[in-house]
Protein backbone atom coordinates (compact mmCIF):
# COMPACT_ATOMS: atom_id res chain seq x y z
CA UNK A 1 0.00 0.00 0.00
CA UNK A 2 1.43 3.76 -0.78
CA UNK A 3 1.01 5.95 1.50
CA UNK A 4 -1.50 8.80 0.37
CA UNK A 5 -3.65 11.08 2.40
CA UNK A 6 -5.73 9.66 5.67
CA UNK A 7 -3.23 6.53 5.78
CA UNK A 8 -1.32 5.91 8.74
CA UNK A 9 2.04 5.59 8.62
CA UNK A 10 4.90 3.76 10.50
CA UNK A 11 8.53 4.85 10.00
CA UNK A 12 12.12 5.31 11.21
CA UNK A 13 13.91 8.41 10.77
CA UNK A 14 16.96 9.83 11.51
CA UNK A 15 16.86 14.24 11.58
CA UNK A 16 20.13 16.30 10.97
CA UNK A 17 20.74 19.81 10.39
CA UNK A 18 22.78 21.28 8.08
CA UNK A 19 26.18 20.52 9.17
CA UNK A 20 25.11 16.77 9.41
CA UNK A 21 24.56 16.99 13.24
CA UNK A 22 22.00 14.33 14.23
CA UNK A 23 19.20 16.17 16.31
CA UNK A 24 16.71 13.46 16.69
CA UNK A 25 16.27 9.58 15.42
CA UNK A 26 13.65 6.95 16.40
CA UNK A 27 16.25 4.03 15.25
CA UNK A 28 16.73 1.58 18.48
CA UNK A 29 13.13 2.76 19.56
CA UNK A 30 9.59 2.10 18.75
CA UNK A 31 9.17 3.97 15.20
CA UNK A 32 7.18 6.77 14.39
CA UNK A 33 3.48 6.28 13.57
CA UNK A 34 1.55 9.60 12.17
CA UNK A 35 -1.85 9.99 10.27
CA UNK A 36 -0.55 10.93 6.82
CA UNK A 37 -2.15 14.38 5.74
CA UNK A 38 -3.54 15.60 9.32
CA UNK A 39 -0.55 17.83 9.91
CA UNK A 40 0.52 14.84 12.92
CA UNK A 41 4.32 15.77 11.16
CA UNK A 42 6.31 18.79 9.20
CA UNK A 43 4.83 19.44 5.74
CA UNK A 44 7.60 19.05 3.88
CA UNK A 45 8.19 15.66 4.97
CA UNK A 46 4.54 14.02 4.73
CA UNK A 47 4.80 15.65 1.46
CA UNK A 48 8.12 13.49 0.17
CA UNK A 49 6.75 10.90 2.07
CA UNK A 50 3.42 10.46 -0.72
CA UNK A 51 3.44 7.23 -2.80
CA UNK A 52 6.45 5.22 -0.80
CA UNK A 53 5.69 1.72 0.27
CA UNK A 54 6.85 -0.05 3.63
CA UNK A 55 10.58 -0.84 3.22
CA UNK A 56 11.66 2.05 1.02
CA UNK A 57 14.50 4.04 2.33
CA UNK A 58 15.24 7.74 1.34
CA UNK A 59 16.57 10.87 2.73
CA UNK A 60 14.55 14.05 1.84
CA UNK A 61 15.69 17.51 2.78
CA UNK A 62 12.97 19.81 4.23
CA UNK A 63 13.48 23.78 3.24
CA UNK A 64 12.59 26.34 6.34
CA UNK A 65 9.39 27.07 4.40
CA UNK A 66 7.90 23.38 4.50
CA UNK A 67 9.37 22.77 8.04
CA UNK A 68 8.92 25.31 11.12
CA UNK A 69 9.31 28.41 9.00
CA UNK A 70 11.59 31.31 8.43
CA UNK A 71 12.81 33.04 12.00
CA UNK A 72 10.45 36.08 12.74
CA UNK A 73 12.64 38.50 14.58
CA UNK A 74 10.06 40.04 16.45
CA UNK A 75 10.15 37.22 18.64
CA UNK A 76 13.18 38.08 19.99
CA UNK A 77 13.69 40.45 22.74
CA UNK A 78 15.01 41.44 25.76
CA UNK A 79 13.05 40.72 28.86
CA UNK A 80 14.27 42.60 32.35
CA UNK A 81 15.76 39.94 34.79
CA UNK A 82 13.00 40.48 37.40
CA UNK A 83 10.53 38.53 35.13
CA UNK A 84 12.55 35.46 36.34
CA UNK A 85 12.18 35.78 40.07
CA UNK A 86 11.95 32.43 41.76
CA UNK A 87 14.76 31.23 39.13
CA UNK A 88 18.10 31.15 40.93
CA UNK A 89 20.46 31.10 37.74
CA UNK A 90 19.33 31.53 34.12
CA UNK A 91 21.09 30.03 31.38
CA UNK A 92 21.37 30.12 27.91
CA UNK A 93 19.24 27.04 26.51
CA UNK A 94 16.91 26.94 29.29
CA UNK A 95 13.25 27.53 28.38
CA UNK A 96 10.05 28.52 30.00
CA UNK A 97 6.33 29.40 29.07
CA UNK A 98 5.86 33.08 28.07
CA UNK A 99 2.02 34.83 28.43
CA UNK A 100 1.36 36.86 25.66
CA UNK A 101 -1.29 38.39 23.65
CA UNK A 102 -2.20 35.19 21.83
CA UNK A 103 -1.77 33.10 25.13
CA UNK A 104 1.10 30.74 26.35
CA UNK A 105 4.09 30.42 24.26
CA UNK A 106 7.60 28.49 24.83
CA UNK A 107 10.51 30.79 24.71
CA UNK A 108 14.31 29.99 24.98
CA UNK A 109 16.78 32.09 26.39
CA UNK A 110 19.99 32.71 24.03
CA UNK A 111 21.74 35.24 25.54
CA UNK A 112 22.04 36.52 29.41
CA UNK A 113 22.76 40.29 29.66
CA UNK A 114 23.36 42.73 32.15
CA UNK A 115 20.39 44.63 31.48
CA UNK A 116 18.19 41.56 30.77
CA UNK A 117 17.31 38.45 29.22
CA UNK A 118 17.03 37.87 25.39
CA UNK A 119 14.30 35.50 24.82
CA UNK A 120 13.33 33.82 21.21
CA UNK A 121 9.87 32.41 20.84
CA UNK A 122 10.68 30.66 17.14
CA UNK A 123 10.55 27.18 17.04
CA UNK A 124 14.08 26.18 17.75
CA UNK A 125 13.98 23.95 14.65
CA UNK A 126 12.83 27.67 12.82
CA UNK A 127 15.15 29.29 9.55
CA UNK A 128 16.71 25.76 9.35
CA UNK A 129 17.05 22.80 6.38
CA UNK A 130 16.14 19.77 8.23
CA UNK A 131 17.67 16.82 6.66
CA UNK A 132 15.89 13.20 7.40
CA UNK A 133 17.05 9.59 6.57
CA UNK A 134 13.17 7.58 6.45
CA UNK A 135 12.58 3.98 6.24
CA UNK A 136 9.38 2.79 6.12
CA UNK A 137 8.10 0.17 7.83
CA UNK A 138 4.62 -0.04 7.76
CA UNK A 139 1.55 1.70 5.82
CA UNK A 140 -2.06 0.97 6.19
CA UNK A 141 -5.44 2.69 5.94
CA UNK A 142 -6.36 5.02 8.77
CA UNK A 143 -9.19 3.91 10.75
CA UNK A 144 -13.01 5.98 11.03
CA UNK A 145 -12.08 6.69 14.18
CA UNK A 146 -8.67 7.87 13.38
CA UNK A 147 -9.70 10.21 10.82
CA UNK A 148 -12.46 11.62 12.77
CA UNK A 149 -9.76 12.55 15.50
CA UNK A 150 -6.98 13.42 13.27
CA UNK A 151 -4.16 11.19 15.12
CA UNK A 152 -3.62 7.70 15.36
CA UNK A 153 -4.65 5.43 17.85
CA UNK A 154 -3.35 2.26 19.76
CA UNK A 155 -0.03 1.17 18.74
CA UNK A 156 2.42 4.10 18.51
CA UNK A 157 -0.31 6.64 18.51
CA UNK A 158 -2.70 8.21 20.83
CA UNK A 159 -4.73 6.25 23.79
CA UNK A 160 -8.03 8.11 24.53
Amino acid sequence: MQITENTVVSMHYTLTDEQGQELDSSVGQEPLVFLSGAQNIIDGLDKALQGKVAGDKLAVSVAPEDGYGAVHQELIQKVPTENFQGVDEIQVGMQFMAQTPGGQQPVTVIAVEDDGIMLDGNHPLAGKTLNFDVEIIDVRVALAEELEHGHVHGAGGHHH
